[in-house]
């Protein structure tokens, strides 16, 4: 597991985990505020620091072997806070007020999902993945799309470009295959199954309206690595 591969060999007690989430979670919303106030007033690279820097709490949770409930509480805490951000200015730098998504309600319902299925199945690799597969392919799809993209198409009315959605797949497939290569080792298994999930969360990422693509993209990368692993290591 984890814990063997970034040589944790103790679980710390509940206080010391919680804290080092809390305190980088933190950071990131730091490093958010240093960049939005002296390098850029781009809102949309403030939000995906904060997008890809507190979705590595995934990875926190998994090698410190963080209890199911504390990171189901925080999901729900994190889920109300959000939804009251769109209507009051809590998270000026993460949600504009009226913004018409619900992208960032999603990641946090999306979390506690998975944390909640895959702690349960002593599987947490499949909620990393999900969750990664999200924070790093489509935080730097967006990123790479709205700056490079030239090449355009549209999915039920939403635009998106040939070089975010190729951002997305290649980021989606690297995050599955280091994580799957650090729990099952070199196989052919996690060589195919990290493509297929790559390929499908870049399809379930075009499908994005009202944010949705938050939801969609962790579980079903999640759900699907999980099958696909258990089907080709049983024959």
């Amino acid at each position: 597991m984890l814990t063997l591969i970034l040589g944790l060999t103790s679980i710390p007690p509940l206080w010391l985990q919680i804290t080092i989430v809390a305190v980088w979670v933190l950071f990131i919303l730091l490093v958010s505020w240093v960049v939005s106030r002296v390098a850029t007033d781009d809102s949309e690279i403030v939000r995906k620091i904060v997008h890809i820097g507190t979705g590595n709490v995934i990875l926190l949770a998994w090698w410190l072997d963080i209890p199911a409930s504390v990171g189901i509480t925080a999901s729900i805490l994190a889920s109300i806070v959000t939804l009251l951000s769109y209507r009051l200015p809590i998270l000026p730098g993460i949600n504009s007020v009226g913004r018409q998504s619900l992208g960032t309600f999603f990641y946090a319902v999306s979390f506690g999902i998975l944390v909640g299925w895959f702690w349960y199945l002593q599987q947490p690799q499949y909620a990393a993945i999900g969750i990664m597969a999200m924070t790093w392919g489509d935080g730097l799809a967006a990123l790479v799309g709205q700056r490079v993209g030239k090449h355009k198409y549209k999915v039920f009315g939403a635009s998106k470009s040939w070089e975010g959605s190729l951002t997305m797949t290649l980021a989606s497939y690297v995050v599955s295959s280091l994580i799957l290569l650090g729990v099952q080792g070199n196989i052919w298994q996690v060589w195919l199954v990290s493509l297929v999930v790559a390929i499908a969360a870049t399809g379930l990422e075009a499908i994005s309206f009202l944010g949705v693509d938050n939801l969609t993209v962790p579980l079903g990368s999640a759900s699907l690595a999980f099958v696909l692993m258990q089907l080709l290591l049983a024959n």
